[in-house]
C-alpha cells in the first residue's frame, strides 16, 4: 500500500514543516534574493537573504516586504524578507558611467529589444559607431542588436548601413542595475523600482 505525505499547509508555511515531513521546500522558498532600499526608500542594491538578516539582527534595516516562508534558528523564527531599507542612509556615488558595461546591463537598458529592428531573439550588442572607426566603448555607443542586424550593420556607420538605433543610447537610470542583479523582478520590487526612461 502506498503512503502519501499530506501537503504542506500554504500561508505561512515553514522550512521546519518540509524537514518535518521529510520534504524539501522549493528552491525560490530557500535561496533568492532582496532588494535593498536606502533610507529614502531608493533602491540601491540586491543581496542575498543570510546578509538581509544579518542587517536585520543588527538592526541596520527594516522589514517592509516579507515572503510567503518563515526562517527558523534553534532560538527564534522570522520572516522571510523580500524587500528591506537601511535604517541611515548611504551615500552612493551617481557615477553609472563608471559602472562596468556589461551585456546584461545594455540588454535591460535596452528592454531586450534590438534597437534596429525590435526583435527580442538572437541578442549581441554592437557599437554605432565602429570602434574601427573611432568608437567608444562606452553606454552612449553601445546598443542592443540581435545578430542578423549586428551582421548586416557590419563595420560601416549607421548613415553608410541605413541602420540608426530606435532610441538613441545614453547611461541608464540606477534601477537598470537592480534588474540585471537579479534574474527575475519578484512583484513586491516592482513598486520600489524606477519606471524604464
Amino acid at each position: 500500500m502506498e503512503s502519501t505525505v499530506p501537503p504542506v499547509p500554504s500561508g505561512s508555511a515553514s522550512f521546519s514543516e518540509y524537514r518535518r515531513r521529510g520534504l524539501r521546500p522549493p528552491l525560490n522558498a530557500v535561496g533568492g534574493r532582496v532588494l535593498v532600499l536606502n533610507a529614502t526608500y531608493e533602491p540601491i542594491n540586491v543581496c542575498s537573504v543570510k546578509r538581509a538578516v544579518v542587517l536585520l539582527l543588527k538592526e541596520r534595516a527594516e522589514l517592509l516586504e516579507r515572503g510567503r516562508w518563515e526562517l527558523h534558528s534553534e532560538h527564534s523564527t522570522l520572516a522571510r524578507p523580500v524587500v528591506i531599507r537601511l535604517v541611515s542612509y548611504v551615500h552612493v556615488p551617481r557615477d553609472a558611467h563608471r559602472r562596468k558595461i556589461t551585456r546584461r546591463a545594455v540588454f535591460a537598458r535596452d528592454e531586450w529589444t534590438c534597437q534596429y529592428c525590435g526583435s527580442r531573439s538572437n541578442l549581441t550588442v554592437d557599437h554605432v559607431i565602429p570602434r574601427s572607426k573611432g568608437g567608444s566603448s562606452s553606454w552612449e555607443n553601445i546598443v542592443a542588436s540581435c545578430a542578423p542586424c549586428n551582421r548586416r550593420k557590419g563595420d560601416r556607420l549607421p548613415k553608410q548601413a541605413g541602420m540608426h538605433p530606435r532610441r538613441s543610447p545614453k547611461i541608464p537610470h540606477s534601477g537598470i542595475f537592480i534588474q540585471v542583479a537579479s534574474p527575475s523582478i519578484p512583484a513586491a520590487w516592482r513598486q520600489y523600482l524606477p519606471r524604464a526612461a
